[in-house]
């Protein structure tokens, strides 16, 4: 080190006009400090501080309830009425009709593709019919031992669950799940926005619906989004400028951006209920990196040196190499010999 000090001392010129010339002037070790004297220009000093430091940015984002999901009729027939927007979706309610007659949403990820109506039937759509009627109060006992495979076989306790169900909601030839009759969707959600009108196709698509909790989207850049995770905490600034804190809940694979550059979607979750707002522009703070207690100068006090590293200068001229570590709001984190809390260093304006 005493070596690398001795080339730093050595290799840094100060540069002062002279008459409208340029003096230059080197710094060697053995040189002693000139007098002060009224006339020379003053220095800026700071001092090294022990400081906690944070690797911060803001970026913006919309609130909302976040992406849309379509949902599509099944079946013939005409859309005789329609939700609403803001509809909450429950399970065994209908969504809407066809034909005057409810379509009623069922949980799951299969949609219905064949009637069920009869025993032995085998296939993960009996499966969810079974778990969808048991959550619904109708329970019905299975004699398959698949079920643990994602399928099942439909028995005759499960037509009869089925068509208890379907009589007390009113519908016709009660026993057998047409399927035109239901419509399957992920779990809870709202009607977002409907897209068909009464009269239309029943088999065309007719809405979309998206979670019912707030979420807010953030596009970014791949490459500002690969520092982030799932479960990271940040803070959401409101319209109002109320911060509210939340975390992320995911993070979108990349796609095309409307620009055909690569582009990823942050989701971030508030952590409390956000009712003065439905939909609005909103900028989150993420926080990547965070270091505590580490000695910290104004990024102006680094000095960029000629054979590479960095160095800060005491108010003699003299030079102290360091090592430097998180950026982070003006600031830089530094260590090396001669390096304490309370040092003082020359600094930019």
């Amino acid at each position: 080190m005493a070596r690398r000090s001795s080339a730093i001392a050595g290799t840094v010129a100060a540069v002062v006009l002279v008459g409208g010339g340029v003096a230059v002037f080197t710094l060697r070790p053995d040189a002693k400090p000139a007098a002060a004297t009224t006339t020379g220009p003053s220095l800026t000093t700071t001092t090294v501080r022990k400081i906690d430091l944070s690797d911060t940015r803001m970026v913006a984002g919309t609130l909302g309830f976040g992406a849309p999901h379509p949902v599509k009729g099944t079946g013939s027939g005409v859309v005789t009425s329609l939700p609403a927007v803001g509809t909450r979706i429950a399970r065994g309610k209908a969504l809407f009709r066809v034909d005057d007659q409810p379509v009623v949403v069922l949980y799951g990820d299969t949609p219905l593709f064949r009637p069920i109506d009869k025993p032995g039937l085998t296939g993960r759509d009996v499966l969810e019919l079974r778990h969808n009627l048991t959550a619904l109060g109708y329970r019905s006992s299975s004699s398959s031992s698949s079920s643990s495979s994602g399928s099942d076989v439909s028995n005759p306790s499960l037509i009869d669950a089925l068509k208890r169900w379907q009589k007390d909601l009113g519908l016709p030839t009660p026993g057998a799940l047409q399927p035109g009759q239901a419509v399957i969707v992920a779990g809870t959600g709202r009607v977002s926005a409907v897209t068909a009108a009464l009269g239309d196709p029943a088999g065309e698509p007719l809405l979309s619906i998206t979670s019912t909790t707030k979420t807010v989207t953030v596009p970014m850049s791949p490459a500002d989004a690969s520092a982030l995770r799932a479960g990271l905490k940040v803070s959401i600034t409101l319209p109002d400028g109320k911060a509210v804190p939340g975390k992320i809940s995911s993070i979108s694979a990349v796609v095309g951006g409307d620009d055909d550059q690569p582009k990823t979607n942050v989701f971030v979750v508030p952590d409390k209920a956000v009712t003065s707002f439905d939909a609005a522009p909103v900028q989150v703070r993420f926080t990547t990196i965070t270091r505590k207690g580490v000695l910290a100068v104004p990024v102006g006090a680094l000095i960029a040196l000629r054979e590479g590293g960095y160095a800060v200068q005491r108010p003699d001229g003299s030079l102290i190499a360091t090592t430097v570590g998180l950026f982070a709001g003006g600031m830089v984190q530094v260590s090396g010999p001669g390096l304490a809390d309370g040092t003082t260093v020359v600094t930019t304006p």
